[in-house]
């Protein structure tokens, strides 16, 4: 009996994703949770995996560069059907379009077929129209990493016009110019004109509908983080020696938001309709920076988490975003996120809430300032936070009042422990 191979749920708020390339051939044989095709969503991108073993059909229709809904199916798998293709590499979003992009059999003396290499260099590769065995490859295990492919591209000659094809229907006239006009006379006019990509047009619909759907308002406070990069100081080394993972600032603010969202469960709410859920967990997404866009990978019962596990967990999912090998559990299910502006220099923001979820706290950058402490002048590492949050749900007081235990929690990191 045939399995049928479906969209997954995709993560909050998410709906639909488009595919970008298919894994595996119609007619090839496939293993249990073997990559079939990869999706692109606002979020991250993905892999679907086989739900059986045996032959496998894709679904009438669905091409490179389709939209596809949750739940729609994306092909069936024959335990008993033979197969009728010998396994190639993935087949890529221009191999349809393009005359000189035929699938070719593996070779075993490539450095960097197109099965390994992640989704950012992959599509770099296709891009360009390159061949990635012609690329020398510096990463781990021989394999091709994005600045291999950039160094390559700056040191050959800007593609030429024998390599836009008239059937690359796909692709905009302003893309096929900026491959046949020179980058000189485009430097000249002063102006480049770039497609927006659909991950950044999906975004960009989700930031936009985050603010016309929710009451938004910010809430500031400052937090003086002496008592923590006391206590990080001292004791880095060994937890790291101990754990394996360096000790951050995340995993404190982490622990506090955690230990405040039990005392104020609205914050770590949502609204469904005429009716507003709450959690007795929390699930705690982290904003984590891409060159595609932002992804919020969440950390699961982290109220449950030690500070390694929290440090751990992180560590992880940003580098699986980083990577394009994120799962799509990973992006969903979160009750309150957290964003760090502050990496990049960021003093004060107010940041944009991620739906369904109603708040969000945002940290900013780290910097002495001088406060008074007893009535004395001190130097002091200061760090203003903020809340946004849904004021449908969330009152003024509640909001306030959370965001002034999280200070209590981050300036007596020891009520941390003892949770009090």
């Amino acid at each position: 009996m045939s399995t049928t191979v479906t969209v997954p749920n995709l993560g909050d708020s998410v709906t639909q994703a488009t595919l970008l390339r298919w894994h595996k051939q119609p007619g090839e044989k496939v293993a249990l949770d073997e990559p079939l095709c990869e999706l692109e969503t606002d979020k991250a991108n993905a892999d679907v995996t086989a739900t059986a073993a045996g032959v496998f059909t894709p679904a009438p229709g669905i091409e490179p560069g389709t939209v596809v809904q949750v739940g729609q199916a994306l092909g069936t798998i024959d335990p008993n059907a033979q197969p009728s293709v010998i396994p190639s590499s993935p087949v890529s979003p221009t191999s349809t379009t393009t005359t000189n992009q035929t699938a070719t059999p593996r070779s075993e003396t490539t450095s960097a077929s197109t099965e390994d290499l992640s989704p950012a260099v992959r599509r770099l590769i296709e891009e360009h129209h390159l061949d990635p065995s012609k690329i020398t490859p510096t990463g781990p295990g021989g394999r091709l990493t994005k600045e291999d492919v950039v160094k390559y591209l700056e040191s050959n000659s800007a593609p030429t016009t024998s390599k836009v094809q008239a059937s690359d229907v796909e692709m905009s006239a302003a893309a096929v110019a900026k491959q046949i006009v020179p980058q000189a006379k485009e430097e000249s006019q002063g102006v480049t004109r770039t497609p927006m990509s659909k991950i950044r047009k999906r975004i960009a619909d989700n930031l936009l509908r985050a603010q016309e759907t929710a009451a938004i308002l910010t809430t500031f406070n400052e937090v003086d983080l002496s008592r923590v990069m006391e206590l990080r100081t001292k004791h880095k080394e060994r937890f790291e020696k101990l754990h394996g993972v360096g000790l951050g600032f995340m995993s404190f603010f982490a622990k506090a938001c955690t230990t405040a969202l039990k005392e104020f469960p609205r914050v770590n709410g949502q609204i469904d309709g005429d009716d507003i859920i709450t959690f007795d967990y929390v699930n705690l997404g982290i904003a984590v920076s891409t060159d595609r866009g932002l992804a919020v990978p969440v950390l699961r019962h982290a109220d449950k988490m030690s500070f390694a596990k929290i440090e751990s967990e992180i560590k992880r999912l940003a580098q699986a975003v980083r990577d394009g090998k994120l799962g799509l559990q990973e992006l969903s299910g979160g009750t309150f996120t957290i964003t760090n502006g502050g990496v990049f220099g960021s003093l004060l923001s107010t940041p944009i809430l991620n739906p369904p979820q109603s708040a969000i706290l945002g940290m900013h950058t780290i910097q002495k300032r001088a406060v008074v402490v007893d009535d004395q002048i001190v130097i002091r590492p200061m760090m203003y936070i903020a809340l946004s949050y849904d004021h449908r749900l969330i009152d003024g007081k509640e909001s306030v009042s959370f965001l002034v235990r999280v200070k209590e929690l981050l300036e007596d990191p020891s009520r941390l422990l003892l949770e009090v």
